[in-house]
């Protein structure tokens, strides 16, 4: 099908995605889209073309006089601006972030000031404002949102993402929404920002997971009234970007209660990285229930991953279990670093539970089928998903949220991977590895 009479996709999931041309956006030079997508189902063609003829109409309204037509070429003859004019500088490549850069302020601030919002200091507002005056910015037309909610990771699938995907797409379908998925490490290696892509496709929402503090994203997305919503953010988050996480501290702390309920008391921690916020939280719940007890974490018993990864809980594991008074239970930052820690024991010739009780943190799939079975914290990644799903659509719709940082209650799961501790404790010998 031509691009001027628009385009009818068929998606993998059987869905049918309407694309219109709805002419240049003054600022990107970029062509512009009206996109929806259609549910599949008996009727999806026929309601398909219905809303490729709706577009067609709306694109049409759009596209002012003199706007390029749908092959997209630049506008000649009278009355069409000369390259190099003053109307094509008026804004051209001035952006969110370039007037925050002038005025010294971060993106979400000037946000706040063209969306008339408040937190922000008179003397600051006015600035911005002359700024905005002196440099003749013009907000951009509004364009029809893409019926689709846009869910951004930091470096692919994984097991945790796909249970949050899950939870989102279960939110997204009952509104007639597809979801997107964007690998921010794949689009930094560009040298792009991932929001830049998003706003051309101009997506419902978007649903950041395990990434860190979003000033630039933020700015770009809110000037465009596109909603942001993080998801087990790594650091403390802005405070204009409502979040979603587990309750890692009170998992960890009722982790830690558990080993000590059975006897434990030479308890070792392996964190994760300790700039990620669900890392620290970890932590301060482990040492918690170990100070209650009076007996306080042991410091040579700590070890800090350099990520949450296996090979963490392998290295840190074998250091632990050579010490001259080895630990006799070992709490991880994540099941993958219980799973390093389990190989180190198997090395040391160390059975867990019975020389060496393990516990890990997420409850991925794996850790119900290696052996022993392994016990751990189960966060609610499905549901984390489907909560901040539901965020991010009420405030595309304009609705207030109440809470703008929600916390969902982690379970402790006990399997074989913990016991009581033996009467003797691993003797410790140096070349075991």
């Amino acid at each position: 099908m031509s691009r001027a009479r628009g385009e009818i996709e068929t998606l993998p999931s059987g869905s049918l995605r309407v694309r219109v041309y709805a002419g240049v956006d003054p600022v990107s030079k970029k062509r512009q889209y009206l996109v929806q997508t259609v549910p599949a189902g008996p009727r999806a063609i026929r309601e398909a073309e219905e809303v490729r003829a709706r577009l067609l109409r709306e694109a049409s309204q759009r596209r002012a006089p003199g706007d390029p037509g749908a092959d997209g070429e630049r506008a000649t003859g009278p009355g069409a601006p000369p390259a190099g004019s003053a109307g094509r500088r008026s804004r051209g490549t001035l952006t969110v972030a370039t007037i925050a850069r002038l005025a010294g302020v971060s993106p979400p601030t000037v946000s706040k000031v063209l969306n008339g919002r408040s937190g922000v200091a008179p003397d600051t507002r006015r600035r911005v404002e002359d700024l905005l005056r002196e440099r003749g910015y013009r907000r951009p037309e509004k364009v029809a949102r893409a019926a689709c909610v846009e869910v951004v990771f930091y470096g692919g699938m994984s097991h945790l993402t796909v249970e949050i995907m899950r939870g989102v797409k279960q939110v997204a379908v009952g509104h007639g929404l597809a979801v997107g998925f964007t690998d921010a490490l794949r689009e930094a290696s560009t040298g792009r920002s991932w929001a830049q892509d998003l706003l051309a496709r101009r997506p419902t929402g978007v649903i950041a997971v395990h990434t860190g503090a979003m000033p630039e994203q933020h700015g770009l997305l809110d000037a465009s009234a596109i909603p942001l919503v993080a998801v087990d953010p790594t650091s403390e988050p802005l405070q204009p970007v409502p979040s979603v996480a587990a309750a890692n501290r009170r998992g960890a702390f009722a982790a830690a209660q558990h080993l000590l309920d059975l006897g434990h008391r030479g308890i070792a921690v392996i964190t994760g990285p300790l700039e990620r916020v669900c890392a620290r939280a970890r932590l301060e719940g482990a040492r918690a229930a170990l100070a209650a007890t009076g007996m306080p974490l042991d410091e040579r018993l700590l070890r800090a991953g350099l990520w949450f990864s296996f090979e963490d809980g392998l290295s840190h594991g074998r250091e632990l279990l050579r010490l001259p008074d080895p630990p006799t239970a070992v709490l991880c930052g994540n099941d993958l670093q219980a799973f390093g820690v389990y190989e180190a024991a198997r090395q040391a010739g160390a059975r867990i539970p019975h020389d060496l009780s393990v516990v890990g943190f997420d409850d991925i799939s794996y850790a119900r089928w290696c052996g022993p079975p392994m016990t751990t914290v189960r966060q609610p990644f499905a549901e984390m998903g489907a909560t901040a799903a539901r965020m991010v659509l009420a405030l595309a719709a304009g609705e207030a949220i109440t809470q703008t940082h929600i916390e969902l209650a982690t379970a402790l799961v006990v399997r074989d991977s913990t016991a009581p501790p033996a009467a003797e404790t691993i003797p410790a010998t140096a070349d075991r590895f």
